[in-house]
């Protein structure tokens, strides 16, 4: 009978041994997968040439720009309204207005988009030669100025916080438009954003105070 007692016992202290041993070289494991994890790193993406488009975003409000909207020339540019309708209100803005309407492209700005417009100021398109504006409003110059114009625009939403130095951006012309970045200001191209992110409902306007030239206009 003892020498039963004994290996029953025996058998038991065996398998309870066994079985903590399992146990603890289980949870070891366990701990080493954890561990491996922590190393796993993610590679942030460049930050090089791309670019981010808030029209992404419509849950972002901040990005969407502010209810009240941007003054400009003391009339706030609101995001409820289109490009245009923004851009009729200012008296700054009186000669892209008249250009846009010109060269058929109203249309096309008031449209779903989303656009980012860099919107040469009055004072921008007086700095051209003289007369050259009044001849490419003429009716025979209508694709001219719809070339020029369409050098402003990008098919795509852009805040200013999307705009990185060094980034070169296609218009909807066909050609680069270069992206500058200096102790927090931007430049496209020779041009200087003076009044940046106006939010519109179809994208946003980055008012500029030199009008941009494509690359045929200036060879």
């Amino acid at each position: 009978m003892l020498n039963l007692y004994m290996k029953k016992t025996f058998r038991t202290t065996s398998f309870f041994l066994l079985s903590t041993t399992l146990l603890a070289a289980g949870l070891a494991g366990c701990g080493n997968d954890n561990s491996k994890g922590a190393d796993v790193t993610t590679e942030a993406p460049s930050s090089g040439m791309t670019v981010a488009d808030s029209a992404n975003m419509p849950t972002d409000s901040a990005r969407m720009g502010k209810a009240d909207g941007v003054m400009v020339d003391g009339v706030a540019m609101t995001p409820d309204r289109s490009i245009v309708q923004n851009a009729v209100q200012a008296t700054g803005m009186r000669t892209l207005v008249q250009a846009v309407q010109a060269a058929g492209l109203d249309g096309t700005l008031s449209g779903p988009g989303p656009y980012t417009v860099f919107a040469p100021s009055n004072a921008a398109f007086d700095k051209l030669p003289k007369g050259a504006m009044a001849g490419l409003m003429k009716p025979e110059s209508k694709d001219k100025l719809a070339g020029l114009l369409k050098y402003h625009v990008i098919a795509s939403r852009l805040l200013a916080a999307d705009l990185r130095d060094g980034q070169e951006l296609t218009t909807m012309n066909g050609e680069k438009i270069k992206i500058s970045v200096k102790d927090g200001k931007v430049m496209i191209n020779n041009a200087t954003v003076t009044t940046p992110d106006v939010v519109s409902n179809n994208g946003v306007t980055h008012i500029i105070d030199t009008v941009l030239m494509p690359p045929a206009e200036t060879e």
